[in-house]
Order: C-alpha cells, then structure tokens, then sequence
C-alpha cells in the first residue's frame, strides 16, 4: 500500500454519502486506502458505514466504541493503516479529499521525507484573522514558522509517524505533527485547498467565541509544554 488517508468521523451520519462519493475516486487509484474512523459517534455513523462500505472497494472503517478525542481518533486511524504514506483529512467536506492527490504527488516529485500540508483559502474573514492570530503566536512561542496549523490535509511517512512520542488526544495533534516535522528537520511542502461550508452539521469545536477561548486555551497550554522541551 502507497498511502493510506485517514479520516475520522464523529456524528457525521449526514456527511457520508457524500464523503464516500468524494472518496471514490482517490480509493480507486492504486495501491492507495481511505479509512474512516468511526471516533465514538453516538448518532447513526456505525450503521450507515456498514451499509454503504460495501459499494466503495478501497474504502474501509475502524471503530472506537468510546469517544477520547479528535487526536486519538486520527492516531488510532494512523496505527491501523498500511500505507508507506500516511495523512488526515477531515469528514466534513469543508475540504475535499481527493485534495490528498495533489499532496501524494509531492512525494512522487520529492521522496517520503517531507511534511505536506494543505493551505487554505475561501474562508470567512474573521477565521482568518484568528488562524493569523494563532499562526504567529506558535511562530514567535516555537521559533519555527507555523502557519495555517489546522489546515488539511496533512501527510508524511511511515517512518515519520513511527518516531512520535505521546502525541496529544485533542485538536493539538496538529500542532504536534506540524511541530513535530521542524524538529526532524523535515522539508516543509504547502499547497492551495479550497475551504468552503460544512455539507451538513456543525463544527465539533469552531462554534462561537467562546468556543474558540477553549481552543486558545487548551492551544497555549500544549505550546507552552513544546516550548519546554526545545
């Protein structure tokens, strides 16, 4: 197996339908997996997998019976997966997977030993202002360029993925793998992603500002353990 896109799922019933459809067309390229991670959802995500995996060949799932956070899900998606690539993506269409393919030709152009994330554009102005706002915070705090942290998709290696210690089980894995990279000295490979709106449901944390001073929080308070350990 090339690569394998993980994708974790919590309640996103609604979504995948159309997820999968957009799956399709990277599953059926060779040698390379979609897996879906059913993160613990308590709406009816298990059962709509079950039905409709069987029409997606290159398409399976994986479920935690108990949900334990956005970062747990992806790594546990990770440890499944047999891809010599590895990569995430999110399922709520805001973001098309197929975007992986421009990302997976990085590494035909480049070799494995890059850090590939998306670079987004189409968001609401105040969005941007805070991911700005964030970007040079953790720039300035870590003393590497850390811009865009939450943008998707992300991809590396195997051997990458294989050398993480105690990744974070919350949203601050993305910080950790981005951050993770510099540390290994990895080159650092960006490309354009449209972001548009959610296909169905709500954000799981971007919901309102007092949302995003959770987020901020629990943010700052992961930086501030990195920054102890440079």
């Amino acid at each position: 197996m090339r690569f394998s896109l993980v994708i974790p799922c919590y309640n996103e019933a609604d979504n995948l339908p159309l997820l999968l459809e957009r799956c399709k067309g990277l599953a059926n390229k060779p040698r390379v997996e979609v897996l879906l991670v059913d993160n613990g959802s308590t709406d009816s995500t298990k059962e709509v997998l079950q039905k409709l995996l069987p029409q997606y060949p290159g398409c399976r799932a994986i479920r935690i019976e108990k949900n334990q956070g956005y970062g747990f899900g992806i790594v546990s998606g990770l440890k499944a997966a047999k891809g010599e690539i590895l990569g995430w993506t999110h399922a709520d269409m805001q973001t098309d997977p197929q975007d992986a393919l421009r990302g997976l030709s990085l590494f035909e152009k480049h070799g494995d030993d890059i850090f590939v994330k998306g670079r987004r554009y189409g968001r609401p102005f105040m969005d941007v202002v805070f991911t700005v706002g964030m970007s040079l915070f953790e720039t300035l705090l870590l003393a590497r360029p850390m811009w865009d942290i939450n943008a998707q998709p992300t991809m590396f290696s195997r051997r990458f993925f294989e050398s993480w210690m105690t990744p974070p089980d919350d949203f601050s894995l993305d910080l950790y793998a981005y951050y993770q990279a510099q540390i290994c000295k990895l080159k650092v490979h960006r490309f354009p992603v449209e972001f548009g709106k959610r296909a169905h449901g709500v954000s799981h944390w971007n919901v309102n500002w007092a949302a995003k001073r959770k987020f901020i929080r629990r943010t700052v308070d992961f930086s501030l353990q990195l920054k102890k350990k440079i």
